[in-house]
C-alpha cells in the first residue's frame, strides 16, 4: 500500500477516534460520527475546489496536499506536464514537416476524407493557382477544375498517377497522386512535368523522323541485295556474305516499322473509338494462319475460340499486338514444342486472349520490364531470333488504348503464358448476332 493511502487511512482513523473520545465524554455517538463525517467530505469538497481552480488556472506548479489527494495532485502534474512536452514535440514535427513540404519544389496539399483542403504549401499555389486562406475547407476538384482528377478521386484507385493541364498555365502538364496517410487524411501531390513531357515529344520526333529517313535507303539496299541473292552469276563466296546483309537489313527494316508503329501509338493518347467492333474469332483465326505460314511448320498450333464475343476497338492495332505475342511463342519455343491460342469470356463479362507455349521461359526478376522497348532477357538469343525488342512494348500501349490489361506468367524451362485481359464494357456481340438484332 502507498504511503498516500497509509496518511489517508490514519487520517481516517484519526477522526474515528476523535469521534469515539468524544462520544465517551459526553456521550450522543452518532452525532460525533456525522460530525466527524462531514469532516471528511469537507475536505474532500475542499481539494475538489482546490483542483478545480488549478485546472482553471494557468498555474504550472499543483497545489500542496498530503495522503490521496497530495498523490493525485502530483500524478496530474506529471500527466499534465508530459502532455505538454508531447504536444510542443507534435508541434515542432508539424512545422518541420510544413518546413520541408515548403521547401519542396513540387505541390503539396493535405486533404481530409471529404478530399477538401486542410493545408498546401507555396509550390501548390504556383502549379494549382491556389491564392489564399479562404481556399482552404473547399473540396479540391472545385478549385482545380480537371474531370481527370474527379475519375481520379471518384475511382478510389490511387496506385498509379494521373496527368492533366495545368489549371494556370493549359500548356504546362502536372502529375498528380493522391496517397492515403492516415483512414481520414490524404497528401495530393503535384509535379511538373512539363519538360520531361516535351523531351518525351521531342524523343518520338526524332524517332519518327529518323525512322522515316532510314526507311527509303534500307528499301533500296534490301532491294540491290534481293537481285544479287537471285543472280544466279553471283561469285558463290559473295553468297553467303549478301544472304547475311540481307537478313540484316530486313531486320532493320522490321525495327523501323516496329520504331514507327511505337511512334504513333505514343503519340496517340486517346483511347480507342468505342463504336468500332472488331470480329475477334475471325482476327484470331487470320493471326494464327498467317503466324503458322511464316514460322510454324515446326510448332504444332493449336486455337481455340470459346466464345464468339467481339471488341469494339481498332483491327489493325489489335492485329499487330497480337501477332507480336503469336510470333514471340513461336520464335522462342524449340521446335517441336506445341503453341496455343486461346479466346475466352470471364465470368465478370471480360473478355481474354490467351497465348500459351512451352519454351525457354522468363524469370521471375525480369517480369516487370518486359514491356519496355528494347528490353531484351537474353539479348543475343532475341538477335538470333530475329526479335527488335519492340514487341511487347506495341503490345502495352496497344492494350492501354483499349483499355486492357496483359498479365504474364512464365518460369524457366516450362514456359510462358500471356494474357490479353480486356474490360467487359468493351464487348461486343458476334457479327451474326448484330444482323440478327437488325
Amino acid at each position: 500500500m502507498s504511503r498516500a493511502w497509509v496518511s489517508e487511512l490514519l487520517y481516517l482513523a484519526a477522526l474515528l477516534a476523535g469521534a469515539l473520545l468524544l462520544a465517551l465524554f459526553f456521550g450522543n455517538l452518532p452525532w460525533f460520527l456525522l460530525l466527524a463525517l462531514v469532516v471528511l467530505v469537507g475536505r474532500w469538497f475542499h481539494q475538489l475546489y482546490r483542483l478545480d481552480q488549478w485546472l482553471r488556472s494557468r498555474r504550472r506548479s499543483p497545489p500542496s496536499s498530503w495522503g490521496v489527494w497530495g498523490q493525485l495532485f502530483d500524478d496530474y502534474y506529471r500527466l499534465r506536464r508530459r502532455h505538454h512536452m508531447s504536444k510542443r514535440r507534435l508541434a515542432a514535427v508539424i512545422r518541420e514537416f510544413r518546413e520541408a513540404t515548403a521547401a519542396m519544389p513540387d505541390g503539396t496539399l493535405v486533404l481530409d476524407r471529404e478530399f477538401r483542403i486542410l493545408w498546401y504549401n507555396q509550390a501548390a499555389c504556383t502549379l494549382a493557382g491556389l491564392t489564399n486562406r479562404s481556399d482552404f475547407g473547399q473540396p479540391v476538384t472545385n478549385l482545380i477544375r480537371s474531370p481527370a482528377l474527379v475519375a481520379y478521386i471518384e475511382s478510389g484507385d490511387y496506385e498509379n498517377a494521373i496527368e492533366i493541364a495545368s489549371p494556370v498555365d493549359s500548356s504546362r502538364r502536372l502529375l498528380m497522386r493522391l496517397v492515403p496517410y492516415t483512414n481520414e487524411q490524404y497528401l495530393l501531390l503535384i509535379r511538373d512535368v512539363t519538360r520531361l513531357h516535351r523531351l518525351q515529344a521531342m524523343r518520338r520526333d526524332f524517332v519518327a523522323n529518323a525512322s522515316h529517313e532510314l526507311r527509303s535507303p534500307l528499301t533500296v539496299l534490301g532491294g540491290y541485295l534481293d537481285s544479287m541473292v537471285e543472280d544466279r552469276e553471283l561469285d558463290p563466296s559473295w553468297r553467303t556474305p549478301v544472304r547475311q546483309m540481307r537478313a540484316q537489313t530486313q531486320r532493320m527494316n522490321s525495327l523501323v516499322n516496329d520504331l514507327l508503329e511505337l511512334s504513333r501509338l505514343e503519340t496517340e493518347e486517346s483511347e480507342a473509338p468505342m463504336d468500332s467492333p472488331v470480329d475477334m474469332p475471325a482476327l484470331i483465326r487470320r493471326l494464327g494462319r498467317d503466324a503458322w505460314l511464316a514460322d510454324g511448320e515446326a510448332h504444332p498450333l493449336e486455337i481455340q475460340v470459346e466464345t464468339e464475343r467481339c471488341l469494339n476497338g481498332v483491327e489493325n492495332e489489335l492485329y499487330s499486338a497480337l501477332s507480336n505475342l503469336v510470333i514471340n511463342a513461336f520464335r522462342y519455343s524449340e521446335t517441336g514444342q506445341p503453341v496455343s491460342v486461346r479466346w475466352q469470356e470471364e465470368e465478370d463479362g471480360s473478355l481474354v486472349f490467351e497465348v500459351q507455349d512451352h519454351g525457354m521461359g522468363i524469370d521471375r526478376r525480369h517480369l516487370p520490364f518486359i514491356t519496355q522497348r528494347f528490353y531484351r532477357v537474353d539479348s543475343s538469343h532475341s538477335r538470333a531470333r530475329g526479335g527488335t525488342g519492340l514487341g511487347l512494348a506495341i503490345v502495352k500501349h496497344v492494350l492501354k488504348r483499349h483499355g486492357a490489361r496483359l498479365d504474364v506468367e512464365s518460369e524457366p524451362g516450362v514456359g510462358s503464358v500471356f494474357r490479353c485481359i480486356f474490360p467487359a464494357t468493351r464487348a461486343c456481340a458476334a457479327p451474326s448476332r448484330r444482323n440478327g438484332a437488325a
